[in-house]
Formats: structure tokens, C-alpha cells, sequence
């Protein structure tokens, strides 16, 4: 089933993507996703098709800079002249808000991969009592110290290419260091899966893979270091179950080290429903894996357990205020 689409005005005027997909039969609850870095929502159509027919009404937005939110291709890779980050945030929390109202009293879960995790983790510390529920994919926790050398890089490359620049030194740091742990690689890319075709079918997807602006990076490495901290995980409630997956060869923040750091630090902040699932041999989009069957699986069958969920008798109208058919 293709995925109904629409736009939606945030509030600063910037309209946002979205793509919808929606059970049959009422929805149980409301899932939203948030994509990483250098890639777009309509990737996750696979995932919101498991979703979708297991009873969720799934949501998922181009982030700004990112697929078709980005109104041009010079647009891509750039966030924000200022306050990038956080600017995410709050569409995310905006477009959530707008899923409440179309399906009123649904448990809400959101999910994040990747960068879209990081977005995910700062929506938790500020906004964490309004949702029932979070998912975070190919995540990392407190930052190593390339980080901090990272965000010292950045600053030097924005005062030689701009805000909008793009620099190949960090591509360097990031992207193209991500695979030296599986050379000889046959692409950049081979990070992501083990599953070649996904691999390929990302680099010859026009939205995929781009260099992130250097004020992009700035903006995400600063939150890296701020979400990390012991004071604001303190924030996230305690009862909210979460749900950590991740791939044992996956080499951001890794392998293992970070995201193992981050479930040991929630669970040292008080949360008390945090669940990790490690696949052996799983590289960093696990959802594209050569196992991605048992992964959504086992998302679901989290779902199940943790997310109290109840159907609703009839789908809901379309969007209408904030909102314009796309």
C-alpha cells in the first residue's frame, strides 16, 4: 500500500513533508518515525507497511535539509542558521501534536535512527510525559573523543566555508571512517548492512548520502555532548518504556561501546522499562539487514508487551488546519 502525503506548515512557516500510513481497520496507536542523517523517511516504508498492518497509524517527516522538505537540492544537509537542532525538536513535537488531535486518546511511540535517535533522546529529556513509548535505532551515548574534536573541526572548517559549507575533513572523520572497519570495502557505504542490494539501492538514491553542512554538524555533534549528561537524563520519565537495538558491527559511536554506555546510564538515571536488543554481526541500519524480518519481529512484539494500546473504531479525517494535502 503506497503511502498517503501530505505538508505541514511548522510554525515558522517552513512546510514539512510527511508521509502516512494507515491501518485498515482503526488504529491502536501512533507511531512516528525520525530518519537520520543524509537520508529520508520514505525509507522506512517497509517498517510502516509491518506497522500499518499490525494496527499503527505511522507517521514519518523529512527532517529540514533532508528528501523532500529540502526545496532544493542546495538545501540538503542544512538545518538552521541557528538553533538547527532544537528547531527539529519542535517540528517533531509539532507534527506529534497534530497526529494526537486526528487520532484523539492513542498512545503515541516514537522512534528514531541514527541522528534521528539523538532528536529522539533530546525529546525525551523535554518532552518524554507526553508519549508512551520510544525506539532508538543504530543510537550511541556519551560522546568519544573524536567528538570533541569533531566540534572543534567544525567551527574552524564554518569560519572557512560558511554555515552552508560543506567539508571534507569531517566527511573524512565520520562517513568515510565508518568503513574502514570492514575493508576492503566494496562501496563508502558498506557500514550500513550487509545486504548489498540495500546498500546499492542508497547510493543510487539521489537523496542519500550527501555531505551534511558543516552548521549541521555543529548543531547535531553540540547536542551529542548535551543529551549525554547525567543532569538532563535525569529528566526522562522513569516509566517510559524504551526500546534499544542495535547492530553488535555497528560502527557509529561502537561498535557496542556507546550504546552499551547509554543503556547503562538511563538505567543509572532511574528508567526502569529499557530494553536492548544486540544482533550479532547487524551493521548500522538494521532495519535494512539481512535479518530485517526478525528486527521488526521483535519491534513489534516490543510494541505488544510495553505500549498498552486499544483500537479505534474508524480512521480519522486528513489533515486540515496546519496541514495541506501534498
Amino acid at each position: 500500500m503506497p503511502a498517503d502525503t501530505f505538508t505541514f506548515q511548522a510554525d515558522d512557516g517552513r512546510e514539512l513533508f510527511v508521509y502516512r500510513w494507515l491501518p485498515d481497520d482503526g488504529a491502536r496507536g501512533i507511531f512516528h518515525i525520525a530518519h537520520g542523517m543524509s537520508e529520508h523517511a520514505g525509507r522506512y516504508a517497509r517498517l510502516a507497511h509491518a506497522l500499518s498492518a499490525a494496527g499503527w497509524a505511522v507517521y514519518a517527516n523529512d527532517h529540514r535539509g533532508h528528501g523532500r522538505t529540502a526545496r532544493e537540492r542546495g538545501e540538503l544537509g542544512f538545518f538552521a542558521s541557528q538553533g538547527g537542532f532544537q528547531r527539529v525538536v519542535r517540528d517533531l513535537a509539532a507534527l506529534i501534536a497534530r497526529e494526537q488531535e486526528a487520532h484523539p486518546g492513542l498512545p503515541v511511540v516514537l522512534f528514531g535512527h541514527s541522528m534521528g535517535s539523538s532528536l529522539v533522546q533530546e525529546y525525551l529529556i523535554e518532552r518524554g510525559g507526553s508519549i508512551q513509548g520510544a525506539v532508538l535505532s543504530g543510537s550511541s551515548g556519551k560522546p568519544s573523543p573524536l567528538v570533541d574534536a569533531g566540534r572543534l573541526v567544525a567551527r574552524a572548517e564554518r569560519r572557512r566555508l560558511g554555515e552552508r559549507g560543506k567539508s571534507q575533513l569531517l566527511q573524512s572523520m565520520s562517513f568515510d571512517s565508518f568503513n574502514k572497519l570492514f575493508a576492503p570495502a566494496r562501496t563508502p557505504f558498506d557500514w550500513l548492512s550487509r545486504d548489498r542490494a540495500e546498500v546499492d539501492g542508497y547510493i543510487a538514491d539521489p537523496c542519500c548520502g550527501f555531505p551534511a553542512t558543516v552548521s549541521l554538524w555543529i548543531d547535531l555533534l553540540d547536542a551529542m555532548v548535551d543529551i549525554a549528561r547525567p543532569e538532563r537524563q535525569a529528566r526522562i520519565p522513569k516509566d517510559l518504556p524504551v526500546y534499544v537495538f542495535s547492530g553488535s558491527r555497528d560502527p557509529v559511536g561502537g561498535p557496542l561501546r556507546s550504546v552499551t554506555q547509554m543503556i547503562e546510564a538511563y538505567r543509572a538515571a532511574g528508567l526502569r522499562r529499557v530494553t536492548p536488543r544486540i544482533y550479532p554481526g547487524g551493521r548500522h541500519e538494521m532495519l535494512n539487514e539481512i535479518n530485517r524480518e526478525e528486527v521488526v519481529r521483535d519491534l513489534l512484539a516490543w510494541l505488544d508487551a510495553e505500549v498498552k494500546t486499544e483500537a479505534a473504531p474508524a480512521r480519522p479525517a486528513r489533515p486540515s488546519a496546519g496541514a495541506a494535502a501534498g
